[in-house]
């Protein structure tokens, strides 16, 4: 969705907290931005590397760390007749550049700490990073914007419901009674629907998308382990796959975190990295023809074993189940301390008896996903060994399905649909571990 807004919010660890009304407005913690990685180069047009003053100014500007808008502004003040003397330039690496940083120094810590000579100078093609929030959409704000001269002139925002794609623009700055005077404005120019196209985005009828003068925008905001900063850093990218691919990543790791993408993705301090990766883009001509191109294109990477990521959020919840049991017994709890005493077989389950199912009152589900525990009681109450049972789970759904929640989640919801049926289920799970000791013993 589209971010208008130039911070995104900082994640609160512990969950939000309730922002205090200030003169500035009631809102979430923001957070800055103090340096640019760019996604490619500018060089001269042909035009422009005619001129030895554009040439002369280019090498020196880009001798000396200056930033592109720099050197087309000295080259557009030196030779004022030549439009757009800088066009982009696709390569394999990102640029650092000193003059885009708040603090110019940050940029050669990056290049020494990060950059590879690869035979074309030292550059800067992979570096690892660390999200400062959980929600994609505040570490990859997006929106489809038309740019004037000096500002933005319209942009894409959803409606509250989230399902409106609005049209966006400046309002008018007002004046007095006199008409001659305008009115000072506190907090910035307001914002409001723009009227002419009705206040909806829609690019197939919008004429500055058309003309191309309206284009998808989009930033990452990160910061970089063992670069010290108080502010984030910013990668920009105009490219729709980049982005789509890397919403792809965020979803798999926060699926697989329990929701979480910020930090370091495990207890090895594994980071984000981000590189290049040369694809085939398609687009459409001016005939309507799909045509390749090959470009290098920002590829998100998680080099991290993803089974460590299911065994940590076991860990987690492992720990939360053993810290409650401790504070039963801690509080005198007589049921859990009758089951925590010595038997003849300590580990064994307790067997069901035939007809007559232990009286169990199950415990609410803890986010809508049971533990293992509930689910054993669930199973032992249908009057199914448990040991069949964990046979055939870890058949049906591999040997991690209790470790992770979705698994058993699953098993949960097969639960469900026999709950009417328990004899049937159990000649199912009994058939399905006889066709597989056949299958052992062929």
């Amino acid at each position: 969705m589209a971010q208008p807004n130039s911070h995104p919010a900082i994640a609160v660890q512990g969950g939000p907290t309730p922002a205090a009304p200030t003169i500035l407005g009631q809102g979430p913690a923001r957070i800055p931005t103090g340096g640019k990685i760019r996604a490619g180069i500018k060089v001269l047009t042909r035009k422009a590397a005619e001129q030895p003053k554009a040439q002369a100014i280019y090498d020196q500007g880009v001798a000396s760390g200056q930033s592109f808008e720099q050197i087309e502004r000295a080259i557009a003040k030196v030779l004022p007749n030549l439009q757009t003397p800088l066009v982009p330039r696709n390569v394999p690496w990102f640029t650092v550049r000193a003059q885009d940083f708040s603090n110019p120094e940050l940029a050669q810590q990056i290049l020494d700490a990060h950059g590879e000579d690869r035979g074309e100078g030292r550059h800067l093609y992979r570096f690892p990073v660390v999200f400062p929030s959980d929600l994609w959409q505040t570490v990859m704000p997006h929106e489809l914007a038309a740019w004037g001269t000096h500002d933005k002139r319209y942009w894409s925002q959803y409606a509250a419901d989230g399902r409106v794609r609005q049209c966006m623009c400046h309002a008018p700055v007002p004046v007095d009674d006199t008409g001659r005077r305008t009115i000072r404005l506190f907090g910035g120019r307001k914002t409001v629907i723009r009227e002419d196209n009705g206040g909806i985005c829609e690019p197939e009828s919008c004429q500055e998308y058309q003309q191309r003068q309206c284009n998808l925008t989009g930033r990452f905001l990160f910061f970089i382990p063992g670069i010290r900063s108080i502010s984030a850093f910013e990668l920009h990218t105009n490219s729709f796959y980049a982005m789509n691919a890397a919403i792809q990543k965020f979803e798999t790791v926060s699926f697989l975190r329990g929701g979480r993408i910020s930090g370091f993705l495990d207890r090895q301090r594994t980071p984000f990295i981000f590189t290049k990766k040369l694809m085939d883009v398609v687009h459409i001509d001016a005939q309507g023809r799909a045509v390749r191109l090959p470009q290098w294109i920002i590829d998100l990477e998680a080099p991290v074993d993803m089974t460590a990521l299911l065994r940590d959020s076991d860990d987690t919840e492992s720990a939360l189940v053993q810290a409650q049991l401790a504070t039963q017994l801690l509080q005198g709890d007589q049921a859990v301390i009758d089951a925590d005493s010595p038997t003849p077989d300590a580990d064994a389950t307790p067997t069901p008896v035939a007809g007559n199912p232990p009286a169990i009152e199950a415990p609410p589900l803890r986010d809508g996903r049971p533990t293992h525990e509930q689910l054993m009681a669930r199973v032992i109450a249908n009057g199914i060994l448990p040991e069949q049972y964990q046979a055939y789970a870890d058949r049906r759904w591999g040997r991690g399905w209790k470790i992770h929640p979705n698994g058993r989640t699953l098993a949960w919801d097969e639960l469900e649909r026999y709950r009417n049926d328990p004899s049937g289920y159990a000649d199912k799970i009994e058939s399905e571990l006889n066709l597989a000791s056949r299958g052992r013993t062929a």
